[in-house]
C-alpha cells in the first residue's frame, strides 16, 4: 500500500496544475466574454451600478460567463435546502440513479452481445453493422419515441430515463468486451486446449480474466455516454426532477448562472462516476495495481 501512495500524490499533480490554470484564465475570459454585452446595455440607457464596459462585465445581471461571486451565489441558491425536490443535491441524485442503472443494463446488454459476437463471426457479420448504425441516431430524436412506447406497455417514470441512458451506453461495453474476450494469449489458449479444457472453463479461466480491463476501460466510456443520456431523456421527455430538467427550466428562464452551476454539478457527477467504476476496478482487479 506505501508503495501506491507516491504514484496517486504523483498523478493528482497534473490535475491540480490544470485546474489551477483554468481559475487563472477564468477571471480575463469571463472579462473578454461579456465586455460587449456590457457595452450594449450601458448604450442601452439600464441603469447599472458601474460607469465603464469593463467594470460592468463582472455585474451583469444574465451574463455569458458569471463572474465568482455570481457562481458562488448561484450555488447558494440552487443547492439549499439540501432536500429540496427544487434543490441541485436532490436533483444530481435523481440523475445519478438513472445513470447507474443505465450504466447497468448496458453492461449486462453490451457482455451478452459480446459473447454472441466472438462466439460467432456470422452474427458478427450480420448484427455489427446495424450495432454501429444505432448509435448515429441523435439521442434528442430517439428519446421521446422510446419515452412514448415504453409508456404504451406502462413503464413510466424513472425506467424510461435508464433504458434511454443503456440505449446510449451498451455500444461501448459491447466493442470493448469483445475486443478484451479476444484479447487472451493464443499460447494460454492453445494450453486450455491441450488440457481439454471446456469452452466454458476457457471463458472462465482465461478469457474473462484478460477482458477485465478492455471491460472497464469501455466502462468508463459507458457511464459518460449514460449520463448523457439521462440528462437528455429528463430534457426530451416529460420530467419532474432531474439535471435534465432543471437545465429546461432555467433555459426558458434564460437564466445563464444557473445554467452554469448545473453544468458544474454535472460535471463533477460525471466526474464521481468515473471515479467509481476506477474503484471498483481496483478492487475487482487488484493484480493490476501500479
Amino acid at each position: 500500500m506505501t508503495a501506491l501512495r507516491p504514484s496517486r500524490a504523483a498523478g493528482l499533480g497534473p490535475m491540480l496544475i490544470v485546474a489551477l490554470i483554468a481559475a487563472a484564465l477564468y477571471w480575463p475570459l469571463m472579462l473578454a466574454a461579456n465586455v460587449g454585452p456590457a457595452e450594449r446595455t450601458l448604450a442601452s440607457g439600464a441603469e447599472l451600478d458601474c460607469k465603464t464596459a469593463l467594470a460592468c462585465a463582472s455585474q451583469l445581471r444574465n451574463p455569458v460567463m458569471p463572474a465568482p461571486a455570481q457562481l458562488a451565489q448561484g450555488f447558494v441558491r440552487l443547492s439549499t435546502p439540501v432536500t429540496s425536490p427544487l434543490a441541485l443535491p436532490y436533483n444530481v441524485g435523481v440523475t445519478a440513479g438513472e445513470t447507474l442503472l443505465g450504466l447497468l443494463l448496458a453492461t449486462v446488454t453490451g457482455i451478452g452481445l459480446a459473447l454472441l459476437l466472438v462466439a460467432s463471426r456470422a452474427f458478427e457479420r450480420a448484427t455489427l453493422p446495424w450495432l454501429v448504425a444505432s448509435q448515429t441516431v441523435p439521442v434528442v430524436a430517439i428519446a421521446p419515441m422510446l419515452a412514448v412506447l415504453l409508456g404504451q406497455y406502462g413503464v413510466q417514470g424513472f425506467l424510461p430515463k435508464a433504458i434511454i441512458a443503456a440505449y446510449i451506453a451498451f455500444f461501448p461495453v459491447a466493442v470493448g468486451m469483445s475486443r478484451g474476450l479476444r484479447s487472451a494469449d493464443p499460447l494460454h489458449l492453445d494450453l486450455m486446449r491441450t488440457y481439454h479444457a471446456s469452452s466454458a472453463q476457457t471463458y472462465r479461466l482465461l478469457r474473462f480474466p484478460a477482458s477485465l480491463p478492455h471491460l472497464f476501460t469501455a466502462l468508463k466510456v459507458a457511464v459518460t455516454s449514460a449520463l448523457v443520456g439521462s440528462i437528455v431523456a429528463e430534457i426530451s421527455t416529460i420530467s419532474f426532477s432531474g439535471l435534465g430538467k432543471m437545465l429546461a427550466e432555467n433555459s426558458r428562464a434564460s437564466d445563464a448562472v444557473a445554467l452554469w452551476v448545473i453544468m458544474a454539478y454535472g460535471a463533477v457527477l460525471g466526474v464521481t462516476l468515473v471515479a467509481l467504476v476506477n474503484a471498483l476496478e481496483r478492487w475487482v482487479t487488484p493484480w493490476s495495481r501500479r
